[in-house]
């Protein structure tokens, strides 16, 4: 599963051909989650609330990238690299 982004110790990725809805995968010391991209809903697992904060103010940024990635990996194009949180 390609890493598309990394901040702070957070690491995003996505994978190729995944099912929906539309979302990408976090890891964070161990923990792991699904977060849908369009509403920012953890769909599956749990991050502690600081790296879910850092999360949802990088996916707000992001939204149209990650459809963009999201579109792509359903074609089975690699998913491209997303600018880190700054």
């Amino acid at each position: 599963m390609p890493t598309i982004s990394y901040f702070y110790g957070i690491y995003i990725r996505m994978y190729v051909n995944e099912h929906f809805p539309p979302h990408f995968h976090v890891e964070y010391q161990g923990k792991e989650a699904q977060i849908a991209i369009k509403t920012g809903e953890i769909i599956r697992g749990s991050l502690p609330a600081q790296a879910k904060f850092l999360v949802e103010e990088w996916r707000k940024l992001h939204v149209s990238d990650l459809m963009n990635n999201w579109d792509n990996a359903n074609n089975l194009i690699m998913p491209k690299k997303i600018a880190p949180l700054e």
